[in-house]
């Protein structure tokens, strides 16, 4: 008896407290699978199924008063194609970009999360009201969501940030400017007329620096933005607040950008500029890093074409300047309001190898990265 009515007792519990909970409580996420064919010069050539950044979250908020809310999020990354083996491991090594590359063979570990295990995305609890909002917990950066809005493929197999059209500060997590800042505080304005203003703060979380010591540093970043009609613009700047003497150098990066809607056509651009400057006994580094793209799309009924064009230099101190192409033409569909289905080819031209970067798949005398994908994406 008491075997039967325990679950039943439990059962009625999490009901009500769900029934709850869902009153403010929105699930939301998307679901993006595909099948992509690639061919690297002394590389890989493969064809892979592969879900891009497949999430499902929480949010919420709960009305306090006087026009103030509590605000919530959390998100998680899964991969529909893959079973989750989690994160790899080996010996690391920091490369120009100050992400690990491979030692003696051991797979690299870079900023960009390993797809096939449950990781966590932005994740966050903080305050609304007149004033804006403030959020504490692990947020993506000003820069990072700046970016998000001028990639019409963003989240698709086909997205600029994977492919060189966007640097490397749009992806990965950590408390180094990737883009996705743990252990952050980031404040948004309200609506000034079109015009908005971000910042975030990060305190240093005693992150691996990849040499068995932690980062000591504290980084920071602006952005701000105005919209009108169909015009949006944009300028950000990141610092991790280091010198070249800290283990992890000192990284800054800026980058301004926008778009423009004129009827049934859109056009894009972004230019960003990095220096990553380490002096240490662990490595040496000084590199300046400019990545600039230009693209525009054109929208009939449900469809959309797109055309996206990028370079990208990498100017190392005391050696030559790499130098790398990008471009993407792609089509999308939507099947509805949430759901679409794309196809579209990218190739990324390299002068050379540069551990790290998106040129990182070549072989050392440089050669091209070609990519074709067919997806499915759902959003919920």
């Amino acid at each position: 008896m008491n075997r039967k009515l325990l679950p039943t007792m439990i059962g009625v519990i999490l009901a009500g407290g769900v029934a709850t909970a869902q009153a403010d409580v929105t699930v939301f996420g998307h679901i993006d699978t595909s099948v992509d064919a690639t061919d690297q010069d002394g590389g890989s050539d493969d064809i892979n199924f592969n879900c891009t950044t497949c999430s499902i979250g929480f949010k919420g908020s709960e009305d306090l008063g006087n026009g103030l809310k509590a605000i919530f999020s959390i998100d998680f990354q899964y991969d529909t194609t893959n079973r989750n083996t989690g994160k790899a491991k080996g010996n690391q090594a920091r490369t120009v970009n100050g992400d690990y590359a491979t030692v003696n063979g051991d797979r690299y570990v870079t900023s960009v999360e390993d797809t096939t295990s449950i990781t966590d995305r932005d994740q966050w609890l903080g305050l609304a009201g007149n004033f804006g909002q403030v959020r504490v917990g692990t947020i993506s950066t000003v820069y990072k969501s700046h970016g998000a809005m001028l990639d019409p493929f963003y989240r698709t197999a086909l997205q600029g940030r994977d492919r060189g059209l966007q640097s490397r500060f749009h992806s990965g997590a950590g408390d180094d400017l990737q883009g996705r800042a743990t252990n952050t505080a980031r404040y948004d304005s309200p609506d000034w007329n079109g015009l908005n203003v971000g910042a975030f703060y990060t305190l240093d979380g005693d992150e691996d620096d990849g040499y068995g010591g932690t980062e000591d540093n504290d980084p920071y970043g602006v952005g701000a933005s105005y919209t009108n009609g169909g015009m949006l613009v944009f300028a950000d700047y990141m610092d991790n607040n280091g010198n070249s003497s800290d283990v992890g150098g000192d990284i800054w990066a800026w980058k301004v950008g926008g778009k423009y809607g004129l009827g049934m056509f859109e056009f894009m651009g972004q230019y960003e500029d990095s220096s990553t400057d380490e002096n240490s006994a662990a490595a040496v580094l000084d590199v300046d890093t400019t990545v600039w793209f230009l693209g525009a799309s054109a929208t009939l009924g449900n469809t959309m074409a797109y055309f996206a064009y990028g370079q990208g230099e990498f100017d190392f101190a005391n050696s030559p300047t790499e130098d790398y192409t990008s471009w993407t033409l792609a089509l999308m569909h939507h099947l509805s309001k949430q759901t679409l289905i794309y196809t579209g080819f990218n190739e990324v031209d390299c002068d050379k190898y540069v551990a790290g970067s998106v040129c990182d798949t070549v072989a050392g005398s440089g050669g091209e990265d070609d990519k074709f994908s067919i997806g499915m994406k759902h959003r919920f």
